[in-house]
């Protein structure tokens, strides 16, 4: 009974992995909000009933999609603001972890810059919630630093945030100069590069 019990539940999972493939796809050239539901059970070659057993909605996708996107990021994230190396070891080592992200998952960091501020408000709130843990996770990694000695929790949970938003900012710019020329992505990494390197000014000047 539990080895087909454990067939059912195996069947079950590659079929819901089958319709966040097919609406990952179909995203790569459309909103969430106008993603039929018609249209990913006829990419995944199943009725549209099917759909039903595995999510309550397009929404309730695309937050299962936003789990998948981000979920696997966090250690990335927290090895980026390392505090081993120095200031600019870190900054060169956060762009390349970046880069070499967006490199493997473009569809993915596609549909997180474009539903972050999408209309699909459970999807939003998704966003948000894995970004604030990311800045949690953030803020626990710079409070190792001795740098953050006299910083308030207030303070650091600030700066957290500006380096997930700036993490961000450098995935969309290596995404739109995914099929661009080497040059291109040159400059990305440079521009990339002097942004993280003024926040880190600041940051030193801070309690100043």
């Amino acid at each position: 009974m539990s080895h087909t019990l454990g067939i059912r539940q195996a069947q079950k999972q590659k079929t819901r992995q089958a319709f966040l493939d097919a609406a990952l796809a179909l995203l790569e050239e459309q909103s969430l909000s106008s993603l039929g539901l018609r249209e990913v059970t006829r990419a995944v070659g199943v009725a549209p009933t099917a759909f039903y057993r595995h999510f309550r909605s397009t929404a309730d996708l695309g937050v299962a999609l936003v789990d998948e996107a981000l979920g696997s990021l966090h250690p990335m994230v927290r090895t980026t603001v390392s505090t081993t190396g120095d200031s600019e070891e870190r900054i060169t080592r956060a762009i390349e972890l970046i880069a070499r992200h967006v490199d493997a998952y473009p569809a993915h960091v596609r549909f997180i810059a474009r539903e972050r501020h999408g209309g699909v408000q459970p999807v939003r709130e998704a966003i948000r919630a894995q970004l604030a843990r990311f800045a949690e996770e953030v803020k626990a990694e710079l409070a190792k630093d001795p740098e953050a000695a006299g910083w308030s929790d207030d303070d650091l949970l600030m700066l957290a945030h500006l380096y997930v938003d700036q993490m961000l900012i450098t995935a969309s710019l290596f995404l739109e100069a995914l099929e661009a020329p080497e040059e291109e992505r040159e400059r990305v990494t440079q521009l990339a590069t002097r942004q993280l390197r003024l926040i880190s000014i600041g940051r030193s000047h801070w309690l100043g």
